[in-house]
């Protein structure tokens, strides 16, 4: 870059277009001319040294670049609008705006629910709640650009503080009219020759669920995966497979026309609470904190481990939890 600080203007022109598509719905948006906008982006583009977008005639599109920058730029824009509602509250003598981030399961499932639980006074006239993966929920802690997150493990890094954990074992969903929703209890085995719908993360359920299946010898006849356990359960209502999910949102949204099922196999979904290091919880992401693990606790099967015992067995997220005390 040429420049150490690039000038925001030129970053909310970009996130404009990004949104938009066109410079000109662009300039709409951001109440500016079409030339303004279009001279801001070449200026940006200059300033990082490399194409945000490439040109067509009239149209645009972001170039593999411009995509990444703009995460970075969606995520400071954002945190300078936190900061400016921030600093309102404290001008005003207000509760400090709260902001936290989990998964999209977590975040519909049970967020909504905690923050009900809250007390009046300590609901902020500001609440901000992002569904993200679970890597970037865990930066978005880091970065303290968000008091309190709640992500998938494994999660393993310094400068978070796990609150608590919960372990859960996950849940076959079927469509009502599936020939195996009869049955009380779904075997590993039944997946043999049958469609399997799961999660794509490599790195998290997707993992477990592989490795429970190897271990019964069951290989699925195809797979649909997915980032969110929402789609895979909307696919087994469309018959399309049975789905292996953690039983968040079964728990607290049920799906019309799906059953749920516990397997004859457990396949441990885990999760934790996290805030920054050091950071002292404020009264109302105490409270929060104390809602969240007060609701997660009502998921049949649940097992909460505390945050002492979290921290000792960060390094195998699997089996020593299973031993770890609740």
């Amino acid at each position: 870059m040429n420049q150490d600080v690039i000038d925001i203007r030129l970053l909310e022109a970009f996130a404009a277009v990004m949104s938009a598509g066109s410079i000109t719905g662009a300039a709409r948006l951001l109440g500016r001319s079409q030339p303004v906008v279009t001279r801001q982006i070449q200026d940006l583009e200059a300033d990082v040294g490399y194409l945000l977008f490439t040109r067509n005639g009239p149209r645009i599109s972001p170039t593999p670049k411009g995509v990444l920058f703009h995460a970075e730029v969606e995520r400071l824009l954002m945190g300078l609008k936190h900061i400016r509602q921030r600093a309102n509250a404290i001008g005003a003598g207000a509760l400090p705006v709260l902001s936290l981030a989990a998964i999209p399961a977590l975040a519909a499932g049970f967020v909504p629910a905690a923050l009900a639980a809250l007390e009046r006074k300590l609901l902020p006239s500001q609440v901000h709640v992002q569904a993200l993966s679970a890597e970037n929920v865990v930066q978005s802690v880091l970065s303290q650009s968000v008091d309190f997150g709640l992500a998938s493990l494994p999660i393993q890094h310094p400068g978070l503080d796990m609150q608590w954990v919960c372990e859960v074992p996950c849940v076959a969903c079927l469509a009502m009219d599936h020939p195996l929703a009869k049955k009380k209890v779904i075997r590993l085995r039944d997946l043999a020759g049958v469609r399997l719908l799961t999660m794509a993360n490599p790195y998290r359920l997707r993992r477990r669920v592989e490795e429970a299946l190897e271990r019964e010898g069951v290989v699925p006849a195809e797979v649909i995966d997915t980032n969110a356990s929402l789609t895979a359960i909307a696919m087994a209502k469309q018959s399309l497979g049975i789905a292996v999910v953690e039983p968040v949102l079964t728990s607290s949204l049920p799906v019309e026309g799906v059953v749920t099922r516990p397997l004859d196999v457990s396949i441990p979904f885990l999760f934790a609470a996290i805030a920054p290091t050091g950071r002292e919880l404020t009264p109302t992401v105490a409270a929060l904190n104390d809602a969240l693990r007060a609701a997660v606790a009502l998921m049949p099967g649940a097992k909460l481990h505390s945050g002492a015992a979290a921290l000792a067995e960060a390094g195998d997220e699997t089996s020593e939890f299973e031993k770890a005390p609740s």
